[in-house]
């Protein structure tokens, strides 16, 4: 493991955060700002949700409920987003797109396909983070050297992600090996690339009984990607319609300064009146907690 000091000068240097990018320097994942006087929530959210829709009304609809960017879901349970957008659309078409609506990109997920296939179109699209699983699960006594292993096999697409201005995100599952708060540690403290870091799921965190706030904290600066994702079922999953109240996950967020965007999320698929209506309710949620953090914040 780092010791303290050398993990100190790593994230400085890094820059960490989700991008670690230089100072100044703009990303997928915001403007880096030195001792921001408040941190600023912003909303994304997943094509997925609108996956029987084409990639151009799911734009639509997500630029209309008032989120300002997207996460692009490659074949997961049959989404048609992103291979659509490899194949008919392409980078410039991808672009003209989210300048229509008025969107950014946030991610790519690339679950299904991986980061290979799409880190070009990524690229080419603007660059931003690409979203995958981690490896299989491993017994206590193995945690580390199974944690340096998959890190270390992962250099060779940190160095794509390099070459595509893009990030590589990691998600947390149950049954991986990055599940429990233990693993996020070892994963903290062990990674060594700035184009490597975590995609927070805390439905899996819930499902674990752990704590989500603690599980942000330990990402600290290496938080790429966060879903505002609860474990309950169907809608219920959502932010403001399931009963966990959010507010301490926000305020974890803004003690780290992720700069990212919170992403609400849910698996399962229902029809696009329907999803549009629930992400409009999780989206006032959203910005009503966030507003008891900064009581000041714009209306």
């Amino acid at each position: 493991m780092l010791d303290t000091l050398n993990r100190r000068a790593f994230i400085k240097a890094a820059g960490l955060g989700s991008a670690g990018l230089v100072a100044g320097a703009p990303s997928a994942l915001g403007n880096p700002v030195a001792k921001p006087k408040k941190w600023r929530m912003r909303l994304s959210t997943s094509s997925i949700h609108f996956m029987g829709l084409p990639i151009e009304q799911a734009c639509e609809r997500i630029a209309k409920l008032g989120f300002e960017a997207i996460d692009i879901w490659s074949a997961h349970t049959g989404c048609p987003h992103l291979d659509d957008v490899a194949k008919r659309l392409g980078p410039d078409g991808l672009k003209e797109l989210l300048k229509k609506h008025k969107l950014k990109l946030f991610a790519f997920s690339v679950y299904q396909g991986g980061y290979e296939r799409y880190a070009d179109l990524l690229g080419k699209s603007g660059g931003g983070v690409a979203v995958r699983g981690s490896a299989g699960k491993c017994k206590p006594e193995e945690l580390t050297a199974k944690m340096k292993q998959f890190l270390e096999s992962l250099k060779p697409l940190a160095d794509l992600a390099e070459k595509n201005n893009s990030y590589l995100a990691i998600e947390n599952h149950g049954g991986a090996l990055l599940t429990k708060l233990d693993s996020f540690k070892a994963f903290v403290d062990l990674n060594k690339s700035p184009r490597i870091g975590i995609a927070l799921a805390p439905y899996h965190i819930q499902a674990a009984k752990e704590s989500v706030p603690e599980a942000i904290r330990i990402c600290g600066k290496q938080l790429m990607f966060f879903y505002a994702w609860q474990k309950f079922p169907d809608a219920k999953q959502l932010p403001g319609i399931g009963p966990t109240d959010m507010t301490p996950w926000l305020q974890a967020l803004a003690d780290i300064n992720y700069r990212g965007y919170v992403n609400p999320f849910m698996h399962g698929h229902t029809e696009p009146d329907e999803i549009a209506a629930n992400l409009a309710k999780s989206r006032d949620y959203l910005i009503d907690r966030y507003k008891t953090i900064h009581p000041t914040a714009a209306k």
